[in-house]
């Protein structure tokens, strides 16, 4: 099949939701998508107004669409203030756009909301049965900041010190260097950790040590190459 064909043929919707994970799901849409030579999108949902989502939130989103811009996806698509479930708003999304593979995340947790309060996966398969789906499990793979070895994030700063290193805070003042949050380390006493902060639209992270970054080296996950 040439390139010209399969770019009819197939589509890709990636949905995201806010946390860590959304980088993953969009990187793994973005590499199948280059290898079908397809369109690109990627949806988030939230029931919220797009004018009132918190800092957080508003991070992670202005992050997902500038992987939407690296990885060239046809359309970074934001469903604020829905009223409707966000399996009605994947459907109808994914039948607008005629998706023929759609991706979404799924944890431990959602795996017992589930058995309890019905599957979204049985509705996506009932509802779009042409469409591939494809599951990715999020605790996996990338380090699973909330659930696995550390504590929810808190607001926090750095500021930088005599030398050359940078001091975790939590309160903002005038020489705070970055704005961030900070995942501390399950089971410690001291500020030990990891802080994740936006830079050139990047999500970056450092490694925290009683109150300290030490060694300032941001490391980010680089973009994929769509011609490999």
């Amino acid at each position: 099949m040439d390139q010209i064909q399969a770019k009819m043929d197939e589509c890709m919707l990636v949905c995201v939701y806010y946390g860590p994970n959304g980088e993953r799901l969009i990187k793994r849409g973005a590499k199948i998508a280059a290898k079908l030579n397809c369109p690109l999108y990627i949806l988030t949902v939230t029931s919220e107004d797009s004018d009132d989502l918190d800092h957080d939130k508003s991070q992670y989103i202005e992050y997902w669409q500038s992987l939407a811009e690296e990885y060239n996806a046809t359309e970074f698509i934001m469903k604020s203030n829905e009223k409707r479930s966000p399996s009605k708003v994947i459907i109808d999304v994914a039948k607008e756009k005629e998706v023929t593979q759609l991706i979404i995340g799924q944890t431990a947790k959602s795996r017992w909301k589930e058995i309890t309060q019905g599957s979204l996966i049985n509705t996506l398969l009932k509802e779009l049965p042409f469409v591939d789906l494809h599951i990715i499990a999020v605790t996996r793979g990338l380090r699973n900041y909330v659930e696995e070895h550390y504590e929810k994030g808190v607001r926090a700063y750095l500021v930088k010190a005599e030398d050359d290193s940078y001091r975790l805070s939590f309160n903002h003042t005038n020489t705070c260097a970055y704005e961030g949050i900070f995942f501390k380390e399950i089971g410690t006493d001291f500020n030990n950790g990891v802080f994740k902060f936006m830079k050139d639209n990047r999500m970056i992270e450092v490694h925290v040590t009683d109150d300290y970054v030490k060694d300032f080296h941001p490391t980010y996950t680089a973009p994929i190459n769509s011609k490999s």
